[in-house]
């Protein structure tokens, strides 16, 4: 499937080019803005692969529409600036941004930046999803846990034969571990 990116420069001839130069590289420009304001707007509406932003804009500056849209959606963002001053780059680094290009921009370091940022948001978001779900199962064991420890204390058992007795209640009753920790916990509060 083709990558969506959404463009944002106020420059529209340099609009244009940039459009121009991923199309040709195969990707899929679903949107262009002028100014930080509409670029917000059509993140919401659209919800790009990637967004190429310019920093210097009218009405909302690319960095913080980056701030913006970063604390909303979890959409990765290519600057680009006719400046390289560090209180840009530093700013920047606040954001969701995973790249910095500085005009004028060349096919030649346009489209691999283009690709490095997809793969470096594809890698996060498959990070993020692992760190949930690790975190789920922590919280699951967790309440397993204090479960165990309601029936050990309950029904004076040791701790695997509470462990047991919850095991058994679970397939006697074709509910997840958890389900059962939970009832416990709900029916035998401490």
């Amino acid at each position: 499937m083709r990558k969506r990116i959404m463009i944002v420069e106020d420059e529209s001839i340099v609009r244009l080019d940039i459009s121009l130069m991923l199309k040709d590289a195969g990707y899929d420009v679903v949107a262009e803005a002028g100014d930080g304001e509409k670029a917000i707007e059509l993140a919401y509406s659209l919800k790009p692969d990637l967004i190429i932003m310019d920093i210097k804009m009218p009405k909302l500056n690319g960095l913080k529409a980056s701030e913006i849209i970063s604390n909303k959606f979890n959409i990765p963002i290519l600057l680009l600036t006719a400046y390289s001053q560090k209180e840009y780059i530093e700013k920047a680094k606040q954001a969701n941004i995973l790249g910095y290009l500085v005009k004028p921009i060349a096919e030649t370091s346009l489209i691999p930046a283009v690709e490095i940022a997809l793969k470096q948001a594809e890698n996060t978001s498959y990070y993020k999803e692992k760190v949930e779900e690790i975190n789920r199962e922590l919280q699951n064991r967790k309440l397993i846990e204090k479960a165990k420890g309601i029936i050990m204390k309950q029904w004076n058992l040791p701790e695997d034969a509470a462990y047991h007795k919850m095991r058994n209640l679970s397939m006697n009753k074709q509910l997840s571990l958890e389900k059962v920790a939970k009832y416990i916990i709900l029916k035998f509060p401490s």
